[in-house]
């Protein structure tokens, strides 16, 4: 809690103090699905009631709530993006630009590529009787550079429109469970993920997707790649920047 909240919202009362003493209006933020309420039904959609329930999601709704004061001080000015992300992963294509996996990650995606790289770091799947397809947690995976391509629409479509503040989900729509990830990445990159069950974790949910149709229509953005590609890049972006 205390990085979270320093850095998330010290840092962006920090940056919004110097957007606006030097007349910087235009502002995209990268917000979470985890500010949702975790009882909500999905597909989830940018009206669903916000009411998180972990310190990561406590410090984006409420750097939501202060950019949104921010906006209604001065609601001629600011142009405010809020883009919730869903689950990004894979790289960049050329395996330059990855995600950077030295430090410890509660993700699961760079734990799947440490686990099938190793062999003797089993990757624990938490909880196998949740109410799914499986029994494991479904989320939405996006593709990383899909997300970047939401970035530049959203910088995009605020700088050309009246001042406001909109939220939008960043996610493919598409729910996929644990072990279906796992499957995905073991069949298209010939490998395999030694996993076991371990019980469920406090502040987990079954399922968490997106309605993305908002950010269809606002921005004409549609992801444009498939689980198979964000399982392949991503593996190749491990083994080539261990």
């Amino acid at each position: 809690p205390l990085i979270y909240w320093d850095t998330n919202l010290l840092g962006t009362i920090n940056l919004v103090k110097i957007m606006d003493k030097y007349k910087c209006y235009n502002l995209v933020f990268s917000s979470s699905a985890s500010v949702y309420d975790s009882n909500a039904k999905s597909p989830l959609r940018e009206t669903t009631r916000i009411n998180p329930i972990s310190p990561y999601g406590n410090s984006k709704a409420s750097i939501e709530g202060f950019l949104e004061d921010v906006f209604k001080s001065k609601n001629n000015s600011w142009r405010i993006c809020l883009l919730r992300y869903f689950n990004p992963i894979g790289s960049h294509p050329s395996y330059l630009i990855g995600e950077e996996t030295s430090n410890k990650s509660t993700n699961i995606f760079p734990i799947i590529c440490k686990s099938a790289f190793y062999k003797n770091q089993i990757l624990n799947i938490f909880g196998k009787d949740w109410p799914t397809k499986d029994g494991t947690c479904v989320r939405d995976y996006i593709h990383v550079v899909d997300l970047v391509e939401g970035h530049i629409l959203a910088i995009e479509y605020i700088i050309k429109s009246k001042p406001q503040i909109i939220a939008l989900n960043l996610g493919t729509g598409i729910g996929i469970s644990v072990l279906e990830l796992i499957n995905v990445f073991q069949n298209v990159n010939n490998c395999l993920v030694p996993f076991q069950f371990e019980k469920r974790r406090q502040g987990d949910v079954a399922i968490c997707y997106s309605d993305n149709n908002y950010a269809s229509k606002i921005l004409k953005w549609k992801p444009q790649k498939t689980l198979e590609q964000m399982c392949k890049d991503g593996w190749e972006w491990y083994k080539n920047n261990l």
